[in-house]
């Protein structure tokens, strides 16, 4: 039998899914989920907050290396926001453990991942039920 996925690293086979150097066989799992993590707001917020109080306490005493290194934070903050991507993770529970399986920034890529796994967990729990008995 082929191989029903083979893609950026994973794979998912009648018997097993591997990504990113773990090998889960299908056996073993009893549900997939995606999980989408979203940006981290705190830490930008609390850099550029901190930046601002330097910047406005480097301009009360006259300070400019207070007022660069405060705007100098303040951009980091910015910079921090923008450069954070929303993460799609693939969650594989097997026994009475979930683990990662899967992170990405494609969230087409990890649900079509997932329905493969649930698809390939489905025929691989119907073939033993439909192969005749001897």
């Amino acid at each position: 039998m082929e191989t029903p996925f083979n893609e950026r690293g994973v794979s998912v086979t009648r018997n097993a899914l591997s990504a990113a150097g773990q090998v889960f066989p299908l056996r073993d799992i009893q549900g997939v989920r995606v999980v989408t993590v979203q940006k981290n707001k705190v830490l930008p917020w609390a850099i550029s907050l901190i930046g601002a109080a330097g910047a406005i306490v480097g301009g009360v005493f006259e300070s400019s290396a207070g007022i660069v290194c405060g705007v100098m934070l303040v951009v980091v903050g910015w910079l921090t926001w923008r450069s954070q991507d929303v993460t799609h993770r693939l969650m594989v529970r097997t026994g009475d453990t979930e683990r990662e399986a899967l992170s990405s920034i494609d969230l087409p890529f990890v649900e079509r991942v997932a329905q493969t796994v649930r698809d390939a967990r489905g025929a691989s729990a119907a073939s033993p039920a439909a192969a005749p008995k001897s």
